[in-house]
């Protein structure tokens, strides 16, 4: 039976997927894959299935903000996928970063308000430790800018880049102050449920995200413009790394128990 809102069936993806927000980015994220084909559109949801490393992996976009996110790691759970790699874009709360600098998330403040529906909010949000060394890996393999930090995920993008328009204008803009006081260094709308939420169901989680928008501009990004080549061709890296990664390690656990069997 297929899951309701993303219409897979356990067997129609592997067990990595890379979890865009938008869904023409699926399409995108595919042509990295080997014999990547379609296997499902519905509502945000859109998939593509292929291989890399001879290996099982799928691509699945999940809308915008952390309650489709959600929905999508738990049907996703139940098709069979494991370990979820965000991949998207983000703005620049540190006035150093710059547009197109790749940022590791291996934290996130959860200011939205999904995650609050599955565990205490004194409960952190923290990324797999596997899969943030494999994107920052692959950051240094490919040569990329990037900087590895915390991010704050939010529910409404307009009130966190046009404040002033609204009657809590001063609570957000302290919000924001005191966050980047603390040194978060970015700001996007899923860590802060999918990596709480990957750890309550054991699976993993990371997420790998671009600067398309830096501190103090308030300027629309440019679709058109979106620095997203360096983006795919780091996660894709970043994927085979750490297939290699879990196949080394199973294949020492078996080496390791056949040695004992002995």
């Amino acid at each position: 039976m297929k899951e309701y809102h993303i219409q897979l069936a356990r067997g129609d993806v592997g067990r990595y997927v890379l979890l865009p927000g938008d869904p023409a980015r699926s399409a995108l994220i595919a042509e990295h894959f080997d014999d990547a084909h379609h296997v499902a559109s519905n509502r945000e949801f859109t998939t593509y299935t292929g291989t890399l490393s001879g290996v099982p992996v799928s691509v699945c976009s999940t809308g915008i903000g952390s309650a489709s996110t959600a929905i999508a790691v738990e049907e996703l759970l139940r098709c069979g996928a494991d370990t979820f790699i965000r991949v998207g874009t983000c703005g620049g709360l540190d006035p150093t970063l710059r547009r197109g600098e790749l940022i590791v998330m291996q934290s996130a403040v959860r200011a939205e308000g999904t995650s609050k529906q599955y565990v205490p909010i004194e409960f952190p949000a923290v990324a797999n430790t596997a899969v943030t060394a494999m994107l920052e890996r692959a950051c240094r393999e490919t040569g990329s800018r990037y900087r590895i930090g915390t991010t704050v995920s939010v529910d409404s993008f307009y009130s966190e880049i046009q404040p002033e328009t609204i009657p809590i204008a001063q609570e957000m803009e302290d919000a924001y102050a005191s966050w980047k006081r603390s040194g978060v260094i970015a700001a996007e709308m899923e860590c802060g449920v999918l990596f709480p939420l990957a750890h309550i169901r054991h699976a993993r989680a990371g997420a790998l995200c671009v600067i398309v928008d830096e501190a103090e501009d308030e300027s629309m990004p440019d679709h058109e413009l979106l620095p997203m080549d360096r983006l795919l061709v780091t996660v894709t890296q970043a994927l085979r790394d750490l297939i290699a990664y879990d196949s080394e390690k199973a294949h020492g656990s078996l080496l390791s128990s056949l040695t004992a069997a002995m």
